[in-house]
Order: structure tokens, then sequence, then C-alpha cells
């Protein structure tokens, strides 16, 4: 679709001749900020609608050790309010343009006073230009690997057309749109919402209407603990503390094995297809009752958001106990991928590495990497200026891959 055609879509898409439009693309409609709401609730500073929550707050104030780290965490930092820290691609002049494979359309950010902009802009002669521009209002993804950008079109939350890649420290097309066809029309849907934010309030309007206030961004400890008030009572009770009654908060360490992967396999084992309203599901029940996830383990998993159906083929987790957090500390940053050999070395020994005759003891400083190495996504694709992008993902399944170990 060329941005001529969706100026008959979009009321605020505009035409100037090109001596009186500004190269920056800073002067953008004001029909664009009039829809973008800029309320959205942080987890740092509230919670949902729901009086079950209690927000990250209430939290702190008992648990200091474990919010002060976590607050760090891809988890807690896989949505969050636009700024200058939060936003990793750059605005500067000759980083801020995104070209496409039609040598026509190209975009622009751009950053103002008044916001961050993405623009669509085709030329359409010397002389004239149509541009189609809208606001970062939440950006999605911690940047461990990347970030995508959303806005705000009244209740509707969409997706923009550029996001930001890690790897090449630099823009692309986001995933999934097409090449020089500029989109400005992607729905963010709940499930999406469900793995990247705290709490939110869906609206009946359509699929992707949701009530602004009430989206509580970055992933809370609630989402892992369960609604925390009734634990807030319970802890500041004398007489229900004493009494040897249980705590109602959910402890995922003192859950079954199932119900604890459950907690993790919710955003890490794909979207699957929701049987419940979003957020229905609480932390310690069956998954399996919430969303219906296909696992045949005959069937190829790509490495991009299927870590549990992959973890779940490793002869490591057949043969033992072990859960996500044995290897992760969700409370922490865990960047360093050496740093979890440890814990692959309390069931094996180095000297019984195939490699130990030739690398010696320095095979345990990274095990990792030759038996959960990165591997490019299938599923996970950007086509950017006739390239084909795809982003490289740990394999978690654990085994033998000769060809990491021959790098």
């Amino acid at each position: 679709m060329t941005i001529t055609a969706l100026k008959l879509r979009y009321a605020f898409c505009f035409l100037l001749p090109l001596a009186l439009l500004p190269s920056s693309l800073q002067s953008t409609p004001s029909s664009v900020l009039a829809t973008a709401p800029s309320f959205v609730a942080s987890s740092a500073e509230s919670n949902s609608n729901s009086s079950a929550f209690v927000g990250d707050q209430a939290c702190r104030s008992c648990h200091q050790p474990e919010t002060s780290t976590y607050f760090e965490t891809a988890h807690h930092l896989t949505s969050r309010m636009p700024d200058r820290n939060s936003i990793l691609g750059k605005f500067s002049d000759g980083t801020n343009i995104l070209k496409t494979s039609t040598p026509s359309i190209y975009y622009q950010m751009s950053a103002t006073n008044e916001g961050y902009f993405e623009s669509a802009v085709e030329e359409l002669s010397p002389f004239q230009r149509v541009s189609h521009t809208e606001r970062i209002d939440i950006v999605f993804g911690s940047g461990r690997r990347g970030q995508t950008y959303l806005f705000w079109k009244g209740d509707q939350l969409l997706e923009l057309p550029v996001s930001y890649w890690t790897e090449l420290d630099g823009w692309i097309n986001s995933p999934g749109f097409p090449d020089g066809s500029p989109r400005f029309d992607k729905p963010v849907l709940p499930r999406c919402l469900e793995c990247h934010s705290g709490r939110f309030e869906q609206l009946p309007q359509s699929e992707n209407s949701y009530d602004p206030g009430s989206l509580v961004l970055g992933i809370t400890c609630e989402r892992c603990h369960g609604p925390g008030r009734a634990h807030v009572l319970f802890r500041g009770s004398k007489t229900a503390a004493s009494s040897g009654m249980r705590d109602p908060i959910v402890n995922p360490a003192s859950l079954p094995r199932d119900r604890q992967i459950d907690i993790c396999a919710f955003c890490h084992a794909g979207p699957g297809k929701p049987l419940t309203p979003a957020l229905s599901f609480t932390p310690g029940e069956a998954l399996e009752d919430y969303v219906h996830i296909p696992y045949r383990p005959d069937t190829p998993v790509d490495v991009h958001g299927n870590q549990t159906q992959l973890l779940a083929r490793s002869r490591c987790f057949e043969r033992s106990t072990m859960t996500c957090t044995t290897c992760h500390d969700v409370h922490r940053r865990q960047r360093d991928a050496a740093a979890f050999s440890p814990h692959c070395l309390t069931c094996h020994k180095a000297r019984d590495c195939a490699k130990f005759r030739k690398l010696g003891r320095a095979i345990a400083r990274d095990c990792v990497d030759c038996h959960m190495p990165l591997q490019e996504s299938e599923v996970l694709i950007s086509h950017t200026s006739g390239r084909k992008l795809k982003p490289r993902v740990r394999n978690h399944r654990i085994g033998i891959y000769p060809e990491a170990q021959a790098q």
C-alpha cells in the first residue's frame, strides 16, 4: 500500500509542496497528538482497576532486595513509556532514516518537544511529498534483542511499522510488515499485551480497544505471584499471621513442577489459542484450562517464543526435576551466557565433555553456547530494504550441536 492510498484512510494524512515541508519532518499533525493518550499507568506507580492488585510499590516496602534488582530485568522493562533512555533507536540526522524496497518511499524518525515520531514519506515528484506521522506512545521490548513501538488511535492500540534491532543497532521494518508498503493499522491484540504488560482493561468496541488509564506497563510482581492485596492484608494482620492460616500469595517455588513451568509457559510457549478472557490465568492454576498450546514432540518448534516446549525435549529435563528457575533468577538481570555454566556442572562433570581433551578446564566456563546455541528464528522475520532479517535466539533444547561446537 502506498502512502497515497493511506491518505484515503486517514484524515490527518497531509500533502505539502516540497519547499514547505521541513527536512526534519518535525511538523506533526495536531490530530495525531490529540489521539495519543498520555496517561498510561506505569507499573511503579499504579495498578489495574482490579481491587485484588496492589502494584509493585507495595511489594517494594517488604521485598527490597528482590525489587531493587528486578526493576532492571528484561521482564520488567518489556514495556515502558517513551523517553531518551527507553527508546534505543537514534533520531539524529543520518541515523533516523529507513529506506524501503520502494525507492520513492522511506521512513523518518524524529524527536521534538512534543514526543517521538515515526513518519512514512512518499516522494510523488521533486516538488511534492505525502507523509503519514504517528507518535510513539509505548515502547515494547527491553532492547535485549530489539524494540517495537505502539501508538494510540483513540482507545485502539496499534503497532508502528518501524522497529529497532539491537544486533544491527538500527531501525528495521517491523516483523510481519510489508517492505515498501507502509501500514499503520496493525492491531495490538490482548494476547500480546498479556506478555508485555502487568494489567489492562479491554473495551468491547474492538479486539484492540483498551482503557489507556488501566494499562500497567512492564511485567509486574503480581503476574508471577498472583494478586497481592490479600497477602498485604494478611501480613498486616497480627491475628491472621499468627493463626497458622495460609498466606494467600503464590510462591512459585512451592508449586508442583508443572505449575511452576506453566507460569513461564504462559508467555514462553508461543501465543497459543486463548480459551478464556485475557488475564484470566492465575499463577498456580493449570495453564491448559486458559490457553491451548499445541505440543507434539515430533513437530519442529521455532527457537522464538517456544522455550518451554524446547526445554521439555531435553534429556536434562526428562531425567531430572529441573524447572526454568533452576537456571534463571527472574529477580535479577542475566545477560552473560557463560554465567549459567555452574548450573550445568551441578549434574555434569567438565572432564566428561568430548571437548575436554582439547580445551581442558576452560570447557567449564561456557556450556551454554555449545549446548544451547543461538539460532535464527524462522517465524520472526523482518523484510527490510529488500533483505530478510532473522534474529538469533537461544535454543532451549539442551543437546549436542556439532555446528556450534565447530565454531
